[in-house]
């Protein structure tokens, strides 16, 4: 009855997380990659020694404190298609090397983000250079996966690096936050790309936060209609809405309320990802987000046809020379690098 029903305060739901995140609509899919390699030969590649033994071309087996991926000689994820979405990637440590059928290239890391508007067929090759040849090479690397509505599928393609000194950060007592997306703690952030389901009235909101053990920090109320979750991702425990909650778990949390963590006694990653859901019929089948089962078929078929003959730079697992810093450069011969 009515009369007696009460309003859930706390969580909706915990479950536990690992390199690979359930998400909800509008976001498709997130993973969060965190290794330790050991300093690079002359190839940025771990010692064969080291990588012997292992199922290389799909090594998801942390030995010797990190993976290899799709790597068979640098770690990563080698040419690849995406269709129907945007990846935001943050390289909160270590480096990205970014080649793509579009002619672009890049190295990013240490803070920057990039976005991939991939709204009609795109592949790219993602590896991650053991860079420093002296020390080791440990990584941070979260990628996320937002949803294009229909029709703005087969659309532009765009890629953009935020460099890490540009993206919007706010504080507080023991906490800072990165949004990358939306608005928290009076700055705002959204995608450089034309097409987003992050533009408009959408409540889509992209945070990562870091706690300073014993600290507080206040999660504003969403907008109404809005999917909601916070993933616990490093640390000890934290009390979220009043509920204790160990590092490695998903919080499903309501909208329009006021979300409270209470860190525990180490320091803590957490991230936000919320937003309305876009809520069409759509089909998929592994790269490929588009409107039909036949538009996925076709375009599984278009990939078998045409990635590898279209690609531009030889080798799929491609990486840049030893000793590049951050940039990303455009065809056309434009260039960007962060500010010194």
């Amino acid at each position: 009855m009515a009369l007696f029903s009460r309003k859930p305060t706390g969580p909706v739901k915990v479950t536990r997380i690992g390199m690979h995140w359930d998400t909800e609509d509008p976001f498709i899919f997130a993973s969060h990659h965190e290794d330790d390699y050991p300093a690079g030969n002359r190839q940025q590649a771990p010692p064969l020694q080291e990588i012997g033994g292992r199922d290389l071309g799909r090594d998801y087996e942390k030995r010797l404190g990190y993976r290899m991926y799709h790597g068979k000689v640098v770690p990563g994820f080698p040419m690849h298609a995406h269709w129907g979405y945007e990846t935001i990637t943050l390289a909160e440590v270590g480096y990205v090397d970014h080649f793509d059928n579009m002619g672009i290239e890049g190295r990013f890391g240490f803070g920057d983000v990039q976005w991939v508007c991939a709204s009609s067929r795109y592949s790219h090759c993602e590896m991650y250079p053991l860079a420093d040849q002296e020390n080791r090479n440990p990584n941070d690397i979260t990628q996320i996966m937002l949803n294009l509505p229909n029709e703005m599928k087969n659309g532009e393609n765009s890629v953009r690096t935020v460099w890490a000194s540009d993206v919007k950060k706010a504080s507080g007592d023991g906490w800072t936050a990165k949004v990358i997306c939306g608005s928290f703690g009076g700055v705002s952030a959204t995608s450089p790309g034309s097409l987003s389901w992050s533009h408009g009235d959408n409540g889509v909101r992209i945070i990562r936060f870091s706690m300073d053990p014993g600290s507080e920090l206040v999660i504003d109320p969403s907008l109404d209609s809005t999917a909601r979750n916070l993933y616990f991702v490093s640390g000890k425990d934290a009390v979220i809405m009043g509920v204790p909650v160990e590092a490695g778990n998903r919080v499903k949390i309501l909208e329009n309320t006021d979300v409270t963590v209470m860190n525990g006694d180490e320091p803590s990653v957490l991230w936000l990802l919320e937003g309305r859901p876009i809520g069409q019929k759509m089909a998929s089948f592994g790269p490929v987000y588009l409107p039909t089962l036949k538009d996925v078929r076709a375009g599984l078929d278009e990939i078998r046809l045409n990635e590898y003959h279209e690609w531009p730079w030889g080798v799929i697992d491609r990486a840049q020379p030893v000793g590049t810093g951050r940039f990303i450069r455009y065809p056309e011969g434009t260039e960007s690098r962060p500010p010194e």
